[in-house]
C-alpha cells in the first residue's frame, strides 16, 4: 500500500506540473520591454520632448474627446514591437516547458520501472524526491510567466505616460476639457475619437522605442 501511494504521488506532481502549461497561452495577450529602459526612455523623452512642435491641429473641436486605450496602446508602433517581444519570449518559455515535460515523463517512468527491484522505503524517498523537483520546477517556470507579464505591464504604463504630454497638447488644439475612455461612454460621435490621431502622433515622436535604446548607457553610468 505504502508503496502505490508513492506512485500516485509521482503522478499527481506530474499532473500539477502538466497545468503549468496551459498559462503559457497567456504569454501572447500581454504586452514585454525591459522595466528599466521603459523608465529611462520616459524620462528622457519628458525632459526634451515640445508637444507644442511639429504638428497641425488636425483635432476635432469638441469639449470632450475620447479614445481607445487598448487600442493607442497595441496599434502605436511601440505597442507592436512589445507585442512581437512578448511572443517571441513566451515561445522560448513554452519550448522550455514542453523540453522539462518530456523529461519528467522520462524521468517517472524510469521510476516506475525501478519500483518492482527496489526497497518500499527506497521508492517511497525516490518519488518524494520527485515530487519535490516537479513542485519546484513549476514553481520557477511560473515565475519566469510573470516577469514577461510584470515586464509587459511595466512597458505599458510608461508607454502612457511618455504619450501623456501628446494626449494633452492634442486636448488643448481641440478646445477640450477631457479625453474619456470610449469603453465607458453611452454614446458619441467617431468625429470626437481622437485614437488614430494620437497613434499618429506619439509613433512620430516614440517609434518604435528602440530610437531611445542609445539614452541607456549614459544613463546608467550616471547611477
Amino acid at each position: 500500500m505504502t508503496v502505490r501511494k508513492a506512485t500516485h504521488g509521482t503522478k499527481g506532481a506530474l499532473v500539477v506540473w502538466l497545468a503549468l502549461f496551459g498559462l503559457c497561452a497567456m504569454v501572447s495577450l500581454i504586452g514585454g520591454a525591459s522595466q528599466g529602459w521603459a523608465q529611462t526612455h520616459t524620462q528622457n523623452l519628458l525632459r526634451h520632448f515640445d508637444p507644442t512642435q511639429g504638428f497641425q491641429l488636425g483635432a476635432p473641436q469638441s469639449s470632450i474627446l475620447t479614445i481607445q486605450p487598448d487600442r493607442l496602446f497595441s496599434e502605436s508602433a511601440f505597442g507592436k514591437r512589445i507585442s512581437r517581444e512578448v511572443e517571441a519570449e513566451g515561445a522560448v518559455l513554452t519550448a522550455e516547458n514542453r523540453r522539462i515535460e518530456a523529461e519528467l515523463r522520462a524521468e517517472e517512468q524510469d521510476l516506475t520501472k525501478r519500483r518492482a527491484t527496489i526497497a518500499a522505503d527506497a521508492f517511497r524517498a525516490l518519488a518524494d524526491a520527485f515530487d519535490e523537483k516537479v513542485q519546484e520546477t513549476r514553481r520557477i517556470q511560473d515565475q519566469k510567466l510573470r516577469e514577461i507579464s510584470q515586464l509587459s505591464e511595466t512597458a505599458r504604463r510608461e508607454f502612457f505616460a511618455a504619450s501623456l504630454p501628446l494626449l494633452e497638447q492634442i486636448m488643448r488644439d481641440a478646445g477640450a476639457g477631457a479625453i474619456l475612455d470610449h469603453s465607458t461612454v453611452f454614446l458619441s460621435s467617431d468625429a470626437v475619437d481622437i485614437t488614430d490621431l494620437a497613434i499618429s502622433r506619439i509613433d512620430k515622436v516614440l517609434g518604435d522605442g528602440l530610437a531611445g535604446a542609445s539614452l541607456i548607457p549614459e544613463q546608467l553610468d550616471e547611477q
